[in-house]
């Protein structure tokens, strides 16, 4: 399938940022500890939540929502040290 022709100039900011954001970055230093760390403290949470909230769509998204913030927290460590 042929590339369709860019209509807009990405500037060499985002050009850096999409190629940091899509490309593999194997942990580092403490990183994997921290990456850990986080996900023990958002799984306790979600546990929380699990057991003081009645199960429902709203729950359900408090602990989906949950999992993009660790996603999130992990991409900052990953993406940004």
């Amino acid at each position: 399938m042929e590339r369709i022709p860019a209509k807009y100039e990405i500037n060499e900011n985002t050009k850096k940022q999409i190629q940091n954001n899509f490309t593999y970055h194997p942990p580092k230093d403490d990183q994997q500890g921290r990456y850990v760390t986080i996900r023990d403290e958002a799984k306790n949470l979600a546990m929380l939540i699990a057991e003081q909230t009645p199960s429902s769509r709203e729950q359900s998204l408090a602990i989906t929502n949950l999992e993009q913030a660790i996603f999130w927290a992990n991409a900052a460590i990953a993406r940004n040290e």
